[in-house]
């Protein structure tokens, strides 16, 4: 039960301190959709997006202003999108694709995710034909996100797909150049993707969930920033350690995941449907003042990427999982903290001054939840380096057994330092230099697997 002043301090952070509810997502199962023809197909997707979805903003509005707590984002996660078009063709996916986003346009969420495939084994034939629909897929839809997920901690890692990855990612860039490549910001790689992350552009609706699910993303890197400077001011930093630091993050983290499951099960009560998780991860935004790379700086070093990030973002990390553990019996999804390039403005100024690069973003996703996310690199880096990097981020997600991910955006025409903007939640950021181009294609050639660790055989 939370006391009164746990009550206040909730409200303060709403009002001062960015406090929100990040995203809630509507995971529908669309496996009863597959009809003889693509086009019944689509119909049928359209229609039970349609229903199922038909009073889910609303509800969401409802509930945020009855409580008081912002939902930011509302969306909607399906089915992976392989699966539901079995024998498909590559036109039929782009076909699929737009009937997706159509019925995200007409449910009015800002954005869908599970135009998604699982090859972290094998690839299919179906999987062949909906990965090379991905470029024109994302460059004719607004809201659609895509990911594949090439790589398991049980499986190991799919090489051949990994290859495939860095060409559609340069295919995504160069479709979408007019607007400095966002189609690749559309687009994630993953190892060990979760079948219940509300967070895109990532999430699905895993075929192991119920019929409709509602996943809450709960977020509040400022919360958390503004609590650890108002602490060290009050107690003075020489009478603090960094366990006393850890217990506060705690505290902090206790209490926004009780706001964010409140208003998730709220939402999910009122339209009748299955209450998820509560994905505990910090997710930055551009915003002044809503920055994990803002916590690093509170903590103790200088300049984001400086010796030391890492031990704080492990710290950060623990704690925002235990904290949240403790305060809902549904947590799941990603639960860690972002580190987001283009969405960090303290991260992204580190990338302009040179203090982060790119070899210390990879150590710190050892670390953190999810990966390499919102890389603007140049657009001459060439489709078998962006693989290699992939292949580096999947390869940390597999041996730790940890969700890992790569969203990297080969900016064309520009190179590192110049600037690319999408505005938004999307950000801006100066471009990464990657270092070392053009000298991992011998290794990508190769394909084939790379084994599941020792340790993956558990039965």
């Amino acid at each position: 039960m939370l006391r009164s002043d746990q009550i206040m301090a909730t409200v303060e952070m709403i009002q001062k301190e960015n406090l929100d509810v990040r995203t809630v997502t509507m995971g529908i199962n669309l496996l009863d959709c597959r009809r003889d023809t693509v086009k019944d197909t689509c119909n049928r997707v359209e229609e039970k997006i349609a229903k199922k979805a038909d009073r889910f903003v609303e509800t969401c509005n409802k509930i945020s202003k009855k409580y008081g707590v912002p939902v930011v984002n509302k969306r909607i996660s399906v089915t992976p999108a392989s699966f539901v078009g079995a024998g498909f063709k590559r036109d039929d996916f782009v076909a699929l694709a737009k009937s997706l986003d159509l019925a995200a346009e007409r449910a009015g969420v800002d954005i869908l995710g599970g135009f998604s495939a699982q090859v972290e084994k094998g690839i299919t034939d179906t999987d062949r034909e909906f990965i090379a629909s991905i470029p024109q897929a994302l460059e004719e839809t607004e809201r659609l996100c895509a990911s594949i997920n090439v790589g398991s901690s049980q499986k190991g890692i799919n090489m051949d797909a990994v290859a495939m990855m860095g060409k559609t990612i340069k295919e995504l860039a160069e479709r979408t150049a007019d607007n400095g490549g966002f189609g690749a910001a559309k687009f994630v790689v993953f190892c060990n993707q979760p079948g219940d992350n509300p967070f895109m552009a990532g999430a699905i609706h895993g075929v192991e969930e119920a019929e409709v699910v509602l996943n809450v993303g709960v977020s509040g890197p400022g919360v958390i920033a503004r609590s650890l400077e108002k602490t060290i001011k009050k107690r003075g930093r020489e009478n603090l350690k960094l366990d006393d630091i850890a217990e506060e993050i705690k505290q902090i983290t206790f209490r926004v995941t009780r706001c964010g499951e409140l208003i998730g099960r709220q939402v999910a009560q009122e339209l009748g449907v299955e209450f998820g998780v509560i994905d505990l991860s910090l997710a930055p935004t551009p915003k002044v003042g809503d920055s994990v790379g803002e916590i690093l700086q509170i903590l103790g070093v200088d300049e984001v990427g400086a010796p030391g990030s890492t031990a704080i973002l492990a710290l950060l990390n623990d704690a925002v999982k235990k904290g949240g553990i403790f305060a809902s019996k549904a947590v799941g999804g990603l639960s860690g903290a972002f580190i987001p390039v283009m969405e960090d403005a303290v991260l992204a100024d580190a990338v302009g001054k040179g203090a982060l690069t790119l070899e210390k973003l990879e150590a710190m996703t050892c670390v953190c939840s999810v990966g390499l996310d919102m890389i603007p690199i140049p657009g001459n880096v060439d489709a078998a380096t962006i693989s290699a990097i992939i292949a580096d981020e999947m390869a940390l997600g597999m041996i730790n057994q940890k969700t890992t991910a790569a969203r990297l955006i080969p900016v064309p025409g520009k190179t590192v330092g110049e600037m690319v903007s999408f505005g938004g939640l999307f950000g801006a950021s100066p471009i990464m230099e990657v270092r070392n181009v053009n000298m991992s294609g011998r290794f990508i050639a190769w394909g084939g697997r790379i084994p599941a660790p020792i340790h993956s055989f558990k039965n």
